[in-house]
């Protein structure tokens, strides 16, 4: 490890400068979601494909149903059905001077016909009073013929959606860098595109580290504590757009620790350890990965820092197998692990995926705490805090200790006091950077 105090910014440029998209790939539709779009999609039909219903109704010439009231219905002689999924009328038919078809949500406006009246402003061909709704084609075959009474008049294209309504051919349906979610999933299949150019979600294997360590449902025995930073950086990675793969926790032996993470290599794109990077004689991350399997690679290799920061002073960094995968190897304890996966690992699983924003959003907000924060000089400290938007105040949850995972839990947002800050007052501005 070398002696010299790097800054948080220097070692997330080193990472971000190391760490390139992945390559894109096509993908069926549903294995695209949470995947960023490599290229524009242009529309090559117009949505609606043709106009149709938007009401259960009858489809109409306006003429027909001019000054039509409850009193004085228009009387309609009904030539047919029109449901959705039909062509329209069969054959040459069309809807004529005193006709109507019937026509449900979503079919083809039939030919001839101008606007659409829906059900409920009309008898539903019952000759008795306003239809509450349409019956079903098998329950009144009869609804296709014979005369329908009109309660009501309509204006051209009533309940009518016109083709193209919704996007044209050549219209941008969306644009590159889009992260692909269910609406653009949506859109997607509804203008025909059953495939999508996309850099793949990042894959992401998080290795813990320790001896003492034990999974939750076990009972503890002496010495011993539960795995939780695994479990957290796994949701963390899979909150950040991330496939991630929790591996349980691995004894403090170099051996086995390079055994396992050069086992995971095969289906990882970035590997993420917590734990035995500091200065004690079992902290064999730092052993194990001093020369791991890409030592003859030029630029492989894995660096150990001391960072002028709190929580998470020591931090490793680098590439490691034949694929120079990348590898950031945080701190054991749970605020300390938490806050650098915030802060380095995030951002380098958004830079896997093509993201142009990859940090949290930050705001400006006012402290609230009932006494001065201390903060050690030269080191950039990160509180855990709740942040008010409506008020823009940010108060403290929990002491400073790297341990207090309780507090975390409760948090919404990182206080950070800067490098030169050794006390911040009552009211003070203060930077927070969002987690939620």
């Amino acid at each position: 490890m070398s002696s010299t105090i790097w800054s948080v910014d220097e070692h997330l440029e080193d990472i971000l400068a190391a760490v390139r998209p992945l390559e894109p790939i096509e993908l069926q539709l549903p294995e695209a979601q949470g995947c960023v779009l490599v290229e524009d999609v242009v529309v090559e039909i117009a949505l609606p494909p043709f106009d149709n219903s938007s009401m259960d109704g009858y489809a109409v010439r306006v003429a027909d149903v001019e000054g039509a009231t409850e009193e004085f219905p228009a009387v309609l002689t009904v030539i047919g059905d029109v449901a959705a999924g039909d062509a329209g009328l069969s054959g040459d038919q069309r809807v004529g001077p005193g006709e109507a078809a019937r026509i449900m949500t979503g079919a083809p406006l039939p030919a001839g016909a101008e606007a659409v009246v829906p059900v409920e402003w009309t008898d539903g061909g019952t000759g008795e009073g306003p239809a509450a709704t349409m019956r079903a084609h098998s329950d009144a075959p009869e609804g296709a013929a014979g005369e329908v009474r009109v309660h009501r008049p309509a204006e051209a294209r009533a309940h009518v959606r016109a083709r193209g309504s919704d996007v044209r051919p050549g219209d941008l349906a969306l644009r590159a860098g889009s992260v692909i979610g269910p609406p653009q999933i949506g859109l997607l299949a509804a203008i025909g595109r059953s495939t999508v150019k996309v850099r793949p979600r990042p894959r992401v294997v998080v290795i813990s580290t320790g001896s003492e360590l034990v999974q939750p449902g076990v009972e503890l025995t002496g010495g011993q504590i539960y795995d939780s930073n695994s479990f957290a950086l796994t949701a963390a990675a899979r909150e950040a757009g991330a496939i991630a793969y929790r591996v349980g926790a691995v004894s403090d032996d170099a051996e086995t620790l390079r055994a396992t993470i050069e086992d995971q290599l095969i289906r990882a794109d970035i590997v993420v350890t917590t734990g035995g990077v500091s200065v004690g004689a079992y902290d064999v991350v730092k052993e194990a990965l001093s020369s791991v399997a890409d030592e003859d690679e030029p630029g492989g290799g894995v660096d150990f820092r001391k960072l002028a920061m709190q929580p998470g002073k020591p931090q490793g960094f680098g590439s490691i197998g034949p694929d120079h995968t990348p590898l950031l190897a945080l701190p054991g304890n749970p605020v300390s692990s938490y806050v650098s996966f915030e802060l380095f690992v995030r951002p380098a699983i958004r830079t896997l995926m093509g993201l142009p924003d990859v940090n949290r959003p930050t705001v400006r907000a006012s402290l609230v705490t009932d006494k001065a924060l201390s903060s050690p000089s030269g080191k950039r400290q990160f509180l855990r805090g709740t942040y008010d938007a409506e008020a823009g105040t940010v108060t403290p949850v929990g002491g400073s200790g790297s341990h207090l995972i309780a507090a975390l839990a409760q948090a919404d947002a990182l206080i950070v006091l800067p490098e030169d800050v050794t006390s911040a007052e009552p009211g003070a501005d203060t930077e927070v950077i969002l987690l939620r």
